[in-house]
């Protein structure tokens, strides 16, 4: 039965890296991100792991980061927060492609 109350707000991004970027770099960028949650109010949980998915169907995406707010917000508090800001600014160098989703866990 879905019902017409969220439960909490998702952030999904997935990371491809680029086959360049060096291992220690991959990892200080994973650290920095998980660093967001005691620095930007409002996000509720955060996670990740890699694929390991046999079905292969993940077009390159290597990283999977979830974030959870409990509004739309503090999502979007998030998204212009400096933290956030000067993370995102620090992809350059290592960062294939990204994608984002946001959906209402429910």
């Amino acid at each position: 039965m879905i019902t017409d109350t969220p439960a909490s707000l998702r952030h999904v991004v997935l990371f491809s890296f680029k086959d360049s970027a060096p291992a220690d770099r991959v990892d200080a960028i994973i650290s920095d991100f998980e660093s967001l949650e005691g620095a930007i109010p409002g996000i509720t949980e955060f996670e990740w792991g890699t694929n390991i998915s046999p079905e292969g169907l993940n077009d390159g995406f290597s990283h999977c980061f979830t974030l959870s707010f409990a509004s739309v917000e503090d999502r979007d508090a998030y998204l212009v927060h400096p933290e956030h800001q000067r993370f995102v600014s620090t992809l350059g160098e290592c960062l294939e492609k990204s994608l984002v989703v946001d959906y209402w866990a429910r």
